[in-house]
């Protein structure tokens, strides 16, 4: 619903041009109005405007485009390459606009409050991703230092200091940019300061050049990801020579941590590691997936002095002693959001698994068990174990061997989930040919009765519909669900995977030929 000074805004920004020529005679409160006016009408010229000519003291993408009083939607979630480039452009000529200095009242623009989402709604249809950003803003940082050492500008131009808080997104393509803006902090009005960092496809000698150019004690989260060779040992050097004191999120590139080839130094070193986490006062999630932890979970978690809230130990190996002390460890009674994927519950540890799940029933809101070898034979223990979680928000099961009338009978207690809102959901037993084995391979995936599942899928829905449960999304994403940060890259990452490919292709060549 629009209230009539929103409806009014959007009829001033709709004639842009004339919306131009009016704002010196705006009113000051008026700005962040007809910026999400702006925003939804994807008026790109008035948006640059409107943020060249800022006069407030602080520019909040998050709140500007969130539920408001004149207009409930939020529009984070739309990553607008229009909008968003006229955001940063304007940011640029704001501090390039040769109006007094002292007129400047722009100390901080945060842009973290931006959402990366797979459906836009858009008009141009064309998002501007989180490397996009970082991309964009690191150039124009650049651009606008040597733009100011060239020109004549005002001399009050470079006493502007504005923080814009960003999360930063790195891989090999953009890592010359980024280091480049990061190093030229202190001599640009514009400052970037990470507050989140995400790197992927680099060189370890490069990560660790970059992450101390981000200054570290200002991070919030931290993602190391794919094809970042990071191991333990060199985990244990990062936390050894750098602190995170604010640290609330961590992620681990595969295979971090593999105890099969441990040695006692190792274990000397993984009990290092936990002690530096528990220095992290602040860290509240945790993701290690497809490392090989097992019975170690004790040993890398109870340092913690935080209980964390999102904890992701996928294809981890865990045993029974890991899963009885999650369970049994203060972690359990807070964790919002919970990935035990790639693990036999029903064989390995069924009554230690649900005791996990009724400790954090109260406030769980997000679980993933994919292939978890979920049968027919467990679904009612499933549903009694998922009962008290009246908090869950979305649930998670791909990979299964579920019959299509065990899913029929799961989907009808997930109705009764008050707060559900994401079901993803296995290709059933029996859309696929006898004799199928789990996990399914890559290969075998895409082999079932496509039109078998289409009518499986609509009954499912439709028993959705008649629980009056529309607003709970139900789907079968076969490749896992949707990543904004690997589709907006998946090109330059299938390009670094066909290199490494190559590369080993030749070694083992040139290997043969020697013993040839």
């Amino acid at each position: 619903m629009k209230s009539l000074r929103f409806i009014s805004a959007e009829a001033f920004v709709s004639n842009a041009e004339f919306a131009r020529k009016s704002l010196g005679a705006v009113a000051h409160d008026l700005f962040p109005l007809l910026f999400k006016a702006s925003y939804l009408l994807e008026q790109g010229e008035v948006i640059h405007d409107l943020v060249e000519n800022w006069p407030l003291f602080d520019f909040n993408m998050g709140k500007l485009l969130g539920a408001t009083l004149d207009y409930q939607e939020d529009l984070s979630h739309r990553t607008c390459s229009v909008c968003l480039e006229s955001c940063l452009t304007g940011l640029r000529d704001y501090v390039l606009n040769q109006s007094s200095p002292y007129m400047k009242k722009l100390k901080v623009v945060d842009l973290t409050g931006i959402k990366d989402v797979e459906v836009q709604f858009c008009k141009c249809k064309k998002t501007m991703g989180r490397w996009a950003r970082t991309q964009l803003l690191s150039k124009l940082c650049s651009e606008l230092l040597v733009y100011l050492q060239q020109a004549q500008c005002n001399p009050g131009t470079f006493e502007i200091s504005i923080n814009v808080l960003i999360d930063l997104f790195v891989t090999e393509r953009n890592y010359e940019l980024v280091v480049q803006a990061l190093l030229k902090k202190c001599s640009c009005p514009l400052k970037i300061c990470c507050v989140a960092f995400r790197s992927d496809n680099l060189t370890l000698q490069k990560f660790f050049y970059i992450i101390k150019l981000t200054d570290p004690s200002l991070l919030r989260k931290l993602e190391i990801v794919h094809n970042v060779h990071l191991e333990m040992e060199h985990l244990e050097i990062l936390f050894n020579s750098i602190h995170f004191p604010l640290l609330m999120s961590l992620t681990l590139p595969a295979r971090t941590f593999n105890v099969r080839r441990f040695t006692a130094t190792d274990e000397q070193m993984l009990s290092n590691i936990g002690e530096k986490m528990g220095e992290m006062t602040q860290l509240t999630e945790l993701s290690m997936s497809f490392s090989i932890l097992t019975g170690r979970m004790q040993k890398l978690l109870s340092p913690l002095k935080t209980p964390l809230k999102m904890l992701d130990v996928s294809n981890c190996s865990l045993n029974h002693a890991d899963m009885a002390y999650l369970a049994n460890s203060f972690h359990a009674n807070h964790l919002e959001a919970l990935d035990l994927s790639g693990h036999d519950i029903p064989e390995l540890y069924p009554s230690t698994f649900f005791k996990l799940l009724s400790h954090c029933s109260s406030v769980l809101r997000s679980l993933t068990l994919e292939d978890c070898n979920i049968q027919d034979t467990h679904v009612n223990m499933l549903i009694l174990g998922l009962s008290p979680c009246q908090k869950l928000q979305e649930f998670k099961f791909i990979g299964n061997p579920l019959s299509s009338q065990a899913l029929k009978h799961l989907f009808t207690f997930l109705c009764e989930l008050p707060m559900l809102k994401n079901v993803e959901f296995p290709v059933p037993r029996d859309c696929y040919p006898i004799g199928i084995t789990y996990p399914i391979d890559d290969a075998s995936l895409c082999r079932f009765d496509h039109q078998k599942y289409e009518r499986v899928a609509e009954e499912l829905n439709l028993i959705l519909l008649q629980a009056n449960r529309e607003d709970v999304k139900a789907s079968t994403p076969l490749f896992g669900s949707y990543d904004a940060a690997v589709q907006e890259t998946n090109n330059e990452l299938g390009a670094y995977l066909i290199k490494s490919f190559k590369d080993t292709l030749e070694k083992f060549t040139t290997s043969f030929n020697k013993m040839s």
